[in-house]
């Protein structure tokens, strides 16, 4: 799982059963820190001590601040992480103290850009061995998001019947299209298309969940070239799509309670028949409150910074690079927004070879909420194209109450899809 998921949610946003994280190198996370506070009055100029089996103990040699370079629009929000480089090559968590030469940081690491345009410093201090890291923040102040395409002609109903271009995938449900999703989980009927319930009264799905339910089902969709058949891909399965939009309509029931339910839907690049991922882009809600009542962003490699695949499986989060967490800024489900139909919009394009040009965005009735525009998704890394995007219906600890929400116009395209 993401280790620093809790600084900007209060708890981890897995996708799944939780797996324990294995203590790295040969040396207990505990252990590590309770060397650091005793090596404490020796940091400056002294040889390290050895342990009892006579080896070197390791102390800390970096702290790293991810992301290391980042491009904000002047008051966009950002969560910044640390962790310890040990001597030994381990990586530790630590606890930072944070200051920001732009705008306003928080003790979580949050930052806020200010207004002025430049470049700036973010550093997180060690302070019991004074040790800092220092990542790089462009604050930009021109420009604004393209304004979004004009609706599809006709309205929502029975959209897909006039397909735009660009489109690689279309279900406004009117017509039941669950079969051509390669997984369509209903976890016991929790999930299902049904009349009535949809944009103006038509066919839409309906996620259903009862008191404590964790899973109340999901479609998985497959596009693109893919690593094995049982992906089963809606168009011809041979390109490689780096670059794509998905549109989904949301709503949620009033009296919605609890805050987004955690997951909502993902963008992956599955390159092994056992579902190992090159990338992730999640668009979840936060964990806790008040960030439950936003939807985040939270980007994560399955490569090393090279391009090669370190993930072995779906969901290995020990094995993830996370590249930041960016929060939306429309609360669309706290009590005064729930009820009424939102447009959601996501964004990914893969980074160049060898380049810091990957982006990540999402927009909420066409207006821009979060993004990022120097993500090293993959490094050079080609072998697979983005090839499924999920809708999903997981609450992590379980829904507060029995209550529903409703999924509409669902597309996936090579260009703008708008609301």
């Amino acid at each position: 799982m993401d280790p620093f998921a809790a600084t900007l949610t209060g708890a981890p946003l897995l996708g799944g059963p939780a797996r324990a994280r294995p203590a790295p190198g040969t040396h207990s996370t505990r252990m590590v820190l309770a060397i650091l506070a005793a090596l404490e009055p020796l940091v400056a100029g002294c040889s390290a001590p050895e342990s009892a089996a006579g080896l070197p103990t390791p102390s800390l040699a970096q702290v790293v601040v991810v992301p290391p370079t980042t491009t904000l629009l002047a008051g966009d929000t950002l969560t910044f992480r640390a962790y310890g480089r040990m001597s030994d090559g381990d990586s530790v968590g630590l606890p930072v103290s944070w200051s920001s030469t732009t705008g306003t940081i928080s003790a979580t690491g949050l930052l806020t850009a200010g207004s002025a345009a430049g470049s700036f410093a973010v550093t997180a201090l060690h302070v019991p061995t004074g040790r800092t890291g220092t990542a790089q923040v462009n604050v930009d102040t021109a420009g604004s998001p393209p304004p979004p395409p004009p609706p599809p002609p006709g309205g929502l109903a029975n959209e897909c019947s006039t397909p735009q271009p660009g489109w690689i995938w279309c279900d406004d449900f009117d017509q039941d299209r669950l079969a051509r999703y390669f997984e369509y989980l209903s976890d016991q009927g929790s999930l299902v298309r049904a009349s009535g319930v949809g944009n103006q009264g038509s066919y839409g799905m309906r996620a259903h969940f009862n008191p404590g339910q964790v899973s109340a089902g999901a479609l998985h969709l497959a596009f693109g070239r893919t690593p094995a058949p049982a992906f089963r891909p809606v168009d011809a399965g041979t390109a490689d799509y780096r670059e794509i939009y998905w549109r989904v309509y949301l709503r949620n029931q009033n009296g919605w309670t609890g805050g987004g339910g955690f997951k909502l839907s993902r963008a992956t690049s599955f390159v092994s028949p056992n579902w190992a991922q090159a990338m992730i882009a999640h668009l979840w809600s936060g964990g806790a409150s008040p960030s439950w009542d936003y939807l985040v962003l939270d980007p994560a490699s399955g490569t090393d910074s090279a391009g090669n695949i370190k993930t072995t499986g779906y969901n290995d989060f020990a094995n993830l690079r996370w590249l930041g967490a960016r929060r939306g800024t429309t609360p669309i489900f706290d009590a005064a927004h729930v009820g009424q139909w939102y447009c959601i919009e996501a964004h990914v394009r893969l980074n160049d070879p060898g380049q810091l040009n990957g982006v990540f965005e999402f927009w909420i009735d066409g207006v821009q909420q979060a993004g990022a525009s120097n993500l090293n998704w993959v490094g050079a890394y080609t072998g697979y194209g983005i090839n499924a995007v999920f809708l999903e219906n997981y609450w992590n600890g379980g829904s507060p109450a029995a209550q529903e929400r409703f999924f509409d116009n669902f597309v996936v395209s090579t260009q703008r899809i708008g609301c």
